[in-house]
């Protein structure tokens, strides 16, 4: 975040009239008053507590990130800190509490603030919403209105994440950064760092030099879909020094990161500098463009094993969490069934195919770093030819794997493509830069539910939570990433923190209004598809007519629109309700605010076919 500046106010700035928080806390009660944040503020926290002071202090950088104030912290003794809230005072307060671990209250009085929590992790919360008050504006120095409130709230899951995906496009420790600020910001707790891919190795192993050496980088990118290669060179690596320091910043943001080591397949990589971990003995190359490649680690021979537990062993010792992602999906069997190692393993084993030899491949993995205090978690394909003992599955085929997982009493983690792929476009496609496909657009991240209508009982307590996924295939900057992540990270994060009777799609676009201008703030590059204009059409081919329905994902649009051709400009017809047009009409659309074009013009023409029906 970056100081604001401007113009100096002469009277202090009111606060947005319509509370807008996102996720929506668990309660919200409104008071009379305000209280005045102004440079003789005061943050206030007890001195013999190192949690709270580093706490003070990232809340008083963020209050003059977003205002230009910066209040003076000032430490007291534990009594003092507990007692009644002093004047002109924003007391953090560690307090007993029945909301949990993430849980917090916040009373916000005119005459001065209090945070409390069980632990930091809900204080920080608490210090989120707290900068979700603050109205949108130029730095001031006469003082800020803050809405007087009492609020009540905890988490719904304890997994809320996204994932983002450096082994096809290397994004740099900056940049890491910043994505973790901004899932902070959402309330959202866990860092997916898929860092291990067919494309690129991205995390330096000191034991193996050559995976970064060789593997970090490849000659050329397939950077859309079809036949379209940049034969730029791209590549990249993380040292032990930069995720150390990437691991302390997210901790910082009460973050857990998840790092992911791609086993069995997803693997070429690793092969490409080390051929003889492989089936066939290779040579192979990085390939340039996506794709399931058919190589993948040899499950028959004991130095894959050994190199495993080489790399494993690095890993626990960089990432604190306690779950490492091993990966487990889209490893074809091609090479295992003709491979004499494999098939003497599976023999020797007593195994009955290639599926349960890829089952007795993460049971090892897993036995491992059961012994180094880690447990693991796979993509759902884990699940085939049976799940090892301790091992939690990410859902992402669907929810199907997650129901049978969380039936088996085993962790869920709900990320299915249908809800979770935040690489689909998010309009529509000719309106949208590259994406690998599928269309995911706001409305519909917003309406996933995690816990799925089949499980019944205590199965439905292994639903952990949810999470999305930013693959980078077709994401190649960080402003690209930004675009495809921001919104729809805010409605993954309202799905994972607010309880369902909480969330409501119409006040959600309403607060999204005030989230676009904090997005703005903060530099995020977010994407406007959410204003696009899309049509519902339903069809009368026996009068040659059909009712045009203009919706978008935004909160009450000014849409405009034409029927003769032309693009619509700020003058063109507003849209007030279906439209019935006659058959060949094309009706163009877009979304306006004060005279302005907010988005590119969707089209749509009225053609009847007789077979089915329907318009294109």
């Amino acid at each position: 975040l970056t100081c604001l500046t401007g113009a100096t106010a002469q009277q202090p700035v009111a606060s947005d009239q319509d509370l807008a928080f996102i996720p929506q806390p668990l309660s919200v009660v409104r008071k009379t008053g305000d209280f005045i944040l102004n440079e003789q503020t005061v943050i206030q926290v007890a001195a013999d507590n190192t949690e709270l002071q580093t706490l003070s202090e990232l809340l008083a950088q963020g209050l003059y990130d977003r205002t230009g104030i910066r209040p003076r912290v000032q430490t007291a003794s534990a009594a003092s800190a507990s007692a009644s809230v002093p004047a002109n005072t924003i007391v953090l307060r560690l307090v007993a509490d029945t909301l949990g671990a993430e849980g917090y209250r916040l009373s916000v009085g005119q005459r001065g603030i209090a945070a409390g929590a069980a632990q930091g992790n809900g204080l920080f919360y608490a210090i989120q919403t707290l900068y979700q008050l603050l109205p949108i504006q130029s730095a001031v120095t006469t003082g800020i209105r803050l809405p007087a409130v009492e609020i009540v709230d905890k988490p719904r899951f304890g997994w809320r994440g996204l994932m983002l995906d450096v082994g096809r496009y290397f994004y740099s420790v900056d940049y890491i950064k910043k994505f973790i600020d901004y899932l902070a910001a959402h309330k959202m707790n866990v860092f997916h760092w898929h860092l291990v891919e067919d494309h690129g190795w991205r995390i330096e192993i000191k034991q193996y030099p050559r995976l970064t050496e060789v593997s970090a980088w490849r000659a050329s990118t397939n950077f859309q879909r079809g036949p379209y290669i940049n034969r730029n060179p791209h590549g990249g690596y993380y040292t032990h020094e930069d995720i150390k320091a990437v691991v302390d910043y997210a901790q910082s943001r009460y973050v857990t990161i998840v790092p992911e080591i791609e086993l069995p397949g997803h693997s070429l990589s690793a092969l490409r500098a080390y051929p003889e971990l492989s089936c066939t003995g290779g040579p192979f190359e990085l390939p340039e463009q996506w794709g399931i490649q058919k190589d993948i680690y040899c499950a028959g021979k004991e130095e894959v094993f050994t190199f495993l537990e080489g790399v494993l062993s690095e890993v626990v010792e960089l990432f604190p969490g306690e779950i490492i992602h091993i990966g487990g999906d889209e490893a074809p069997k091609d090479r295992w069934k003709a491979c004499p190692h494999c098939q003497r393993r599976i023999k020797e084993e007593g195994l009955k195919d290639e599926h349960e030899l890829q089952s007795y491949f993460i049971t090892r993995i897993e036995k491992f770093l059961n012994s180094k205090g880690k447990r693991i978690i796979g993509w759902d394909e884990i699940l085939e030819g049976g799940l090892a003992p301790n091992a939690a599955v990410m859902s992402w085929r669907g929810t199907k794997g997650g129901i049978e997982a969380a039936r088996m009493h085993h962790p869920v983690v709900m990320t299915p493509t249908t809800h979770m792929y935040l690489d689909y476009f998010q309009g529509e496609p000719y309106l949208e830069p590259s994406a690998i496909g599928g269309h995911l657009p706001l409305r519909k991240v917003y309406s996933f539910e995690p816990i799925p209508d089949e499980l019944v009982g205590k199965e439905r307590e292994f639903i952990l939570g949810v999470q999305g996924n930013v693959w980078g295939e077709y994401i190649h900057s960080p402003e690209k990433a930004d675009y495809m992540t921001y919104p729809r990270a805010a409605a993954v994060a309202e799905i994972g923190w607010s309880l369902p009777d909480k969330k409501d799609w119409n006040d959600f676009t309403r607060r999204l209004e005030t989230q676009y201008l904090r997005y703005d703030q903060m530099g995020i590059n977010y994407s406007r598809s959410a204003y696009q204009v899309y049509f519902e059409v339903k069809d009368d081919p026996a009068n040659n007519r059909s009712t045009v329905t203009l919706k978008t994902d935004a909160y009450q649009p000014e849409i405009r629109y034409t029927l003769d051709g032309s693009d619509p400009g700020p003058d063109a017809s507003r849209y007030t309700g279906p439209l019935e047009v006659p058959e060949y009409t094309t009706v163009r659309a877009a979304t306006f605010r004060d005279g302005k074009r907010l988005t590119p013009v969707s089209a749509w023409t009225v053609v009847h076919f007789e077979s089915n029906n329907q318009s294109k």
